[in-house]
């Protein structure tokens, strides 16, 4: 098989390991390059406390890039979230630009809104564009195809983390928007992906790479906690908590923050109030990186279920490609 994202990206393995937010460091991500796939770096990697200057983000980014460059010398990628066209408006993606100018990472996973004018600079530099919409539909995916994204991500509302504000499922998605790319750029399949069964599924559908959150958060070199992994593998997708927030919804684990947020969707509480409740992303540090359900909560993807071992992120990948078509 002829797979035109491992020739757009330069790696082996048609799989992107999804860039959890304080989930990710260095070493993590060069596992996952190392076997073949393609690591990136996410927001807050390599970090227990927030940072907030354009300088302290870069440097601590600047770490965790030569990390994964003392274990491989493969590609891999860093999580790009634009919020503005204007520079002057966006401080922080200039300067990340120009960090992966100066170390050589070839790869952007912009998500969120797509910026034509950002992919343009990307492109400018050297670097493939990765475009991941918070929210897929035919109009995002005609627009990033027009605007020069490399690879089009579609995400289904399985997924962990932020799932789209749009209740449509990995099964409609994927089709949806290979149809509206019209093969002239690849797209990927994200949500509820975790092993070789739903790998075939992705392809099926018309997917050429699978963009894996869940499945890749519960390998050994990934630095969820312990205790997180353990309550993990004891869950099904039917165990999960689904509450409102902002921008839509969240799924956790339960636990005593879970479940009073759960409490609060159901009473009527605002999307507002229990986001504030949740401590909006620091509370996915709290529950995910900490460990402590009593502060934070544990987001899952509904891949969950077919997750029964804790291994290496080369075992898993190996098991997903088992699934794609030569």
């Amino acid at each position: 098989m002829t797979n035109r994202i491992c020739e757009i990206l330069g790696i082996e393995k048609p799989i992107i390991q999804g860039p959890l937010n304080w989930l990710t460091n260095g070493r993590f991500v060069g596992a996952v390059s190392a076997a073949g796939a393609l690591g990136v770096l996410g927001t807050n990697a390599g970090q227990m406390e927030p940072v907030f200057t354009v300088e302290e983000t870069v440097e601590n980014m600047r770490r965790e890039i030569r990390v994964v460059k003392g274990i491989t010398d493969k590609p891999f990628g860093l999580n790009i979230v634009p919020s503005s066209d204007d520079p002057a408006v966006d401080p922080f993606t200039g300067p990340m630009l120009d960090l992966m100018v100066e170390e050589g990472v070839t790869v952007a996973v912009m998500v969120g809104g797509f910026s034509k004018a950002w992919t343009k600079r990307f492109k400018e530099a050297g670097i493939k564009v990765v475009f991941r919409a918070l929210d897929p539909s035919a109009e995002s995916t005609r627009a990033a195809v027009a605007g020069g994204a490399d690879v089009i991500v579609a995400t289904g509302f399985d997924e962990g983390g932020t799932v789209p504000t749009k209740v449509v499922g990995t099964f409609s998605i994927v089709p949806l928007v290979v149809d509206a790319a019209e093969g002239k750029v690849p797209v990927m399949a994200a949500g509820g992906i975790a092993d070789e069964r739903t790998a075939r599924a992705a392809f099926a559908l018309g997917a050429e790479g699978l963009y894996v959150g869940t499945a890749l958060m519960m390998a050994e070199e990934s630095p969820l906690a312990d205790n997180i992994k353990a309550m993990a593998l004891e869950a099904d997708a039917d165990d999960l908590l689904m509450y409102r927030t902002v921008p839509a919804y969240y799924r956790s684990l339960p636990g005593e923050l879970p479940n009073r947020l759960l409490k609060m969707s159901r009473d009527g509480a605002t999307e507002e109030e229990i986001y504030a409740a949740q401590n909006a992303y620091l509370g996915m540090r709290d529950g995910m990186l900490f460990g402590d359900l009593t502060k934070g909560y544990a987001s899952f993807g509904l891949g969950i279920s077919m997750i029964h071992d804790i291994e290496p992120a080369q075992t898993i990948i190996d098991r997903l490609m088992r699934g794609v078509p030569d």
